[in-house]
């Protein structure tokens, strides 16, 4: 094969092409990834993009970050930083550098931090700790607000600042707390336990000033999220400023982006209020004139259907005289009836008089006696001389009447009956029982009976 040849079959990339296919290649295959590393040779051009480099002990990582990512990093990035980058993989054609271009940034620490948080904010919300079916109505005017924050933080200052612009009058409780380090947690849960436990608010706003993922670490704590979680009264959480989220915004019944704009939410604006109750005067003062007319109008009704005293009091007699006469009327008619009633009554009443049908009783019982002592004599003559027939064939198929007679009943010593000479022997015991009284015999002999037997 001639060179000729052989070149002409051959796959020859320009150093552009290849640079563009390696990094066609490498976005393709690699996904969004983070890479943690010190910055170093840290350049930031007129452009507003900053470039840099990721290192470790034994290799480095060439980055960008472009002017529209990296105005979203909440620090300044210096040489010497330990950071955590995500990012995609790609290749800079015209020079052939193989680098990462850099969308989010954050400090290494923050990136423990962050996964904790959103490990944690996982396993509660599959607990259902951040439904919105748990969560609770603000009301529309406090009786007593009560903030749990530092004493001493700008929090309070600026909650207590909104207060006195848009509703001076509501009373504020102050639960004063630590907002940051190790004693903080305890402190918070304690100070809404407190809360719960003496009922003197209506709702709670929990709060704190801006700050590193690591200064509000204390809100992202488990406990925290359950005990406002738990709160029987609504907490407002005003953690930090509008970019910062913390577990405790998701637990709480409403998220605030920021201390002032939590007293912004619990406090209604008193200008609106004021215009609401001065429409509610203008009705009232309308509503009042309406019937004070009205009761004129009454009144003058009732003024020119007044009569003189005099005139009612001839009428008011008038018509007691016709009262009385009526009255009377009535009375008589009504005694008249009654007279007429009693009459009928005492004719029925000797109609039906007792006396008679008691004389009639009396001789049917008089009858009923003699019939009845008759009928008891002849029943005991009758029954006497049927027992004495009884009694007289009752003797004589006696069998005592037959002992009377001269015979004698043998019986053995179980006092079985002897009948038959042939049931006893030579010897045996018997008892022979007479008309009269009993013998005790012993068999001397037995004999067979005979035809004159």
């Amino acid at each position: 094969m001639s060179n000729g040849e052989s070149l002409s079959k051959r796959s020859i990339y320009s150093v552009s092409a290849l640079n563009h296919a390696a990094r066609d290649l490498l976005e393709s295959e690699f996904p969004l990834i983070w890479v943690e590393g010190e910055i170093s040779n840290l350049a930031r051009p007129a452009s507003g993009h900053i470039y840099f480099s990721l290192k470790d002990e034994s290799a480095q990582l060439r980055c960008a970050m472009f002017k529209m990512r990296n105005r979203q990093v909440a620090f300044r990035p210096e040489n010497g930083q330990q950071v955590l980058v995500q990012g995609r993989l790609s290749v800079y054609p015209a020079r052939g550098d193989y680098q990462l271009i850099a969308e989010h940034m954050e400090a290494a620490g923050d990136g423990t931090l962050r996964r904790q948080f959103e490990l944690l904010k996982q396993r509660l919300q599959a607990e259902g700790l951040f439904a919105a079916e748990r969560k609770q109505p603000l009301p529309t005017l406090p009786r007593r607000l009560g903030i749990i924050t530092s004493p001493s933080g700008a929090a309070i200052h600026d909650i207590l600042h909104v207060l006195q612009r848009r509703f001076p009058g509501i009373p504020v409780l102050i639960y004063p707390v630590p907002v940051q380090g190790a004693e903080a947690p305890g402190a918070i849960v304690e100070a809404l336990r407190t809360a719960n436990t003496c009922a003197e608010c209506d709702v709670l706003i929990l709060a704190r000033g801006g700050g590193s993922l690591e200064d509000l670490w204390a809100f992202n704590d488990e406990a925290v999220a359950r005990a406002i979680a738990a709160s029987s009264i609504p907490v407002v959480s005003a953690v930090g400023h509008e970019v910062d989220v913390s577990i405790a915004d998701f637990a709480a019944d409403l998220r605030a982006p920021t201390p002032s704009a939590a007293a912004e939410l619990v406090s209604p604006d008193r200008q609106e209020w004021l215009a609401v109750c001065r429409g509610w005067r203008q009705r009232l003062l309308r509503a009042w004139q309406g019937q004070m007319a009205h009761r004129r109008q009454h009144l003058d009704w009732l003024r020119r259907q007044l009569k003189h005293p005099d005139q009612r009091l001839r009428d008011r007699a008038q018509r007691l005289d016709e009262l009385e006469q009526r009255l009377i009327l009535a009375q008589r008619s009504r005694l008249q009836q009654a007279h007429a009633r009693l009459d009928t009554l005492l004719t029925r009443l000797h109609a039906h008089s007792p006396a008679r049908r008691l004389r009639e009783l009396h001789l049917r019982l008089d009858q009923l006696r003699h019939a009845n002592h008759s009928a008891i004599k002849h029943s005991l003559s009758f029954n006497r001389a049927r027992l004495d027939n009884l009694a007289r064939a009752l003797n004589a198929v006696s069998p005592l009447a037959t002992l009377g007679r001269g015979f004698a009943i043998v019986q053995t010593p179980d006092g079985r009956v002897v009948r038959n000479a042939q049931e006893l022997q030579v010897g045996d015991p018997v008892r022979a029982r007479l008309g009269s009284g009993q013998l005790d015999c012993r068999v001397e002999a037995v004999h067979e009976a005979t035809e004159e037997q």
